[in-house]
């Protein structure tokens, strides 16, 4: 399975952004780019679901189910939105969806939910589904006051499983950024041996105006 696997320090801190600008990078380069998200919770709330921004960056013809299998209402964790609907979600599930959606492309864009220690079933958590696809990890990360704990807890926790960490992508990265992120960014890069990368607000509506945001090279075997 050749592709990217993009999580974060937490919740809305800019993953599914992330990942639609790697898969748009991708898919404007020629490759043939499939999506997945193992959950999808809020669809309750206003707005664009995840899966739909996914897909309409790769210009994918996957389906709902194909791109995530388990869709939810509540904004919650998915272990819990499953509960809530009476439902559980069932890892092995995951691991053939992500494999079925990965079989027809030349790339894989998997993004995780929340971060990467949030259970997806009791006992299953992101960062398993991680190491069960074999990807290399893309971490996101806001660039303001606090992130440098954030994203080198996420990254220990991930290289403490086995994971090869490629990069860190703080975001929205502004036009002048302040001395802080400027300092964020070359502390994480340091002290994490880490390739930073950075990503401005996008206009979502239009990807043709998307910076390329470049993709992990495959992980060393």
């Amino acid at each position: 399975m050749a592709g990217t696997f993009v999580t974060g320090t937490g919740t809305e801190v800019g993953k599914t952004v992330v990942a639609a600008a790697i898969a748009r990078t991708l898919a404007a380069s020629g490759r043939t780019v499939a999506v997945f998200k193992p959950a999808v919770t809020g669809l309750e709330e206003e707005g664009e679901p995840d899966h739909e921004l996914l897909r309409r960056a790769a210009g994918s013809h996957q389906t709902d189910a194909e791109i995530s299998p388990y869709r939810f209402d509540p904004p919650a964790s998915p272990h819990l939105a499953a509960e809530l609907a009476g439902a559980e979600i069932d890892p092995e599930r995951l691991r053939e969806a992500a494999r079925a959606a990965a079989a027809g492309a030349d790339d894989i864009v998997c993004e995780g939910v929340g971060g990467l220690l949030v259970p997806l079933s009791h006992g299953y958590l992101v960062r398993d589904l991680a190491l069960d696809l074999g990807l290399p990890i893309v971490v996101v990360a806001s660039p303001g006051l606090g992130t440098v704990n954030h994203t080198l807890l996420t990254v220990e926790a991930a290289r403490s499983a086995g994971l090869e960490v490629a990069s860190v992508v703080l975001t929205p990265w502004p036009a002048d950024p302040t001395p802080v992120e400027r300092s964020n960014r070359e502390t994480i890069a340091a002290l994490g041996e880490l390739r930073i990368e950075t990503l401005p607000r996008l206009d979502l509506r239009d990807p043709g105006s998307w910076p390329a945001i470049r993709p992990p090279r495959p992980p060393r075997r």
